[in-house]
């Protein structure tokens, strides 16, 4: 693969560039697979994000993606950082973040990680417990504290506060403790779970979303009060951005009798096509066994398929030896070959942070692409663009360059 230029302009669409990129790559003899990262999508929900919530300040989860070049479009936009860790803390810094625009949130850090922090001047930290308050004390008494509590999160299909948050009658006790530990106590913090199904609750549109957010903040609390309000949004960023390229490696034809097509007298079973690709649920796409709400996820064509073409329900596997490397069996898709490419969307939350290369299986490199026109503001555009290129420079002499130099 061609590493050597990290930050690419294209002044076409995410899929001219995949089609370009497999054109280069089969040019290299080469079917790995790989992620588009179209960094326009991420400026583009800073902007909407901007303009919606003005006086809610983002501070995008790291965990979500880590990927290099979304950190640094996001940092020289910006935005704050949530870390959960002393290496995503580093990992904010070393990308552009000041610690002023880092929040510690996780109520249950190791001591070596409370001590990085306060190393790092990063100053605001959650909790949930008398414990995590007494390290606190012990390892960064000048910490900005900020209580996290449980909230009813059962219209969600990824509930936390079983594992976090204090429940809201034992702050006071909680409050007094610090106090007792002469510890700063700044603000208070909640989550509702992940991929709230409650749509009585949350509209649909994010507009809609920023509307009602706007309206109970300046009821409860008016611009005057002096409270900073922030959140900490990790898919809004980044799941749209990311769409995932793999290859079909292997191929084999099945035919079904329990599904079988009644033809006048005959009864002829259904064929059934199934098809190995390069990346799987141990890589890239382990969202869908893990992810309750990923069932709708499918892929489709690199190459459109002719009008009049027949298709088959498909079943498609990842790489590895293990059986629970299935991506999907109900999909309808025209026969394919080996070597053809498969697209999914919708790739950026929760895939490249989780990849593992079980079986020895790359992970999927990562290409950046963008369109110049849209980085309207020429500070932002020369810093991003500064920002990356400087990274690079600093890698030329490893061996293997960072994700968000791969081009």
């Amino acid at each position: 693969l061609n590493t050597t230029n990290p930050y690419f302009y294209h002044e076409k669409t995410v899929r001219d560039f995949i089609d370009k990129k497999i054109e280069q790559l089969s040019l290299e003899d080469c079917s790995e697979p790989f992620h588009v990262a179209d960094l326009d999508d991420v400026y583009k929900k800073h902007l909407t994000w901007s303009e919606n919530l003005p006086r809610v300040k983002p501070f995008y989860a790291v965990k979500c993606n880590n990927t290099p070049a979304i950190i640094r479009t996001l940092s020289a936009l910006g935005t704050g950082f949530d870390c959960a860790s002393k290496a995503e803390i580093e990992l904010a810094l070393s990308l552009g973040a000041t610690p002023d625009r880092i929040i510690f949130a996780h109520t249950t850090k190791p001591e070596s990680h409370i001590k990085f922090a306060r190393t790092r001047g990063v100053q605001m930290m959650t909790f949930d417990n008398q414990d995590e308050l007494s390290k606190i004390a012990h390892c960064h008494p000048s910490a900005k504290l900020v209580l996290r509590i449980a909230v009813d999160d059962s219209s969600s299909l990824r509930r936390l506060n079983s594992k976090f948050g204090a429940c809201p009658a034992a702050a006071g006790k909680l409050l007094r403790r610090a106090g007792e530990l002469g510890l700063d106590v700044v603000g208070v913090s909640f989550h509702v779970g992940c991929m709230c199904n409650d749509t009585r609750n949350f509209p649909l549109k994010f507009e809609e979303i920023a509307a009602t957010i706007n309206v109970a903040l300046d009821e409860f609390f008016p611009p005057e009060c002096g409270v900073q309000i922030i959140a900490e949004p990790g898919r809004y960023f980044v799941e749209s951005a990311f769409t995932l390229a793999v290859n079909v490696i292997g191929k084999r034809a099945m035919m079904e009798e329990a599904a079988e097509q009644n033809r006048g007298d005959e009864n002829i079973p259904e064929r059934v096509m199934m098809y190995y690709v390069n990346d799987g649920v141990f890589g890239s796409l382990s969202f869908l066994i893990n992810d309750p709400a990923s069932g709708c996820v499918l892929p489709y064509l690199q190459k459109a398929a002719e009008g009049g073409e027949r298709r088959y329900r498909s079943v498609i596997w990842g790489p590895t030896c293990d059986s629970i490397d299935k991506l999907t069996d109900s999909c309808l898709l025209p026969e394919l070959q080996v070597g053809e490419w498969l697209l999914f969307d919708n790739t950026g939350a929760y895939t490249v942070c989780l990849a593992t290369d079980f079986n020895g299986f790359e992970k999927a490199h990562i290409f950046s692409r963008s369109e110049r026109r849209l980085f309207q503001s020429r500070s932002v555009r020369a810093h991003i663009k500064r920002a990356v290129f400087a990274a690079c420079d600093q890698s030329q002499t490893r061996k293997n360059p960072p994700e968000h130099c791969i081009q």
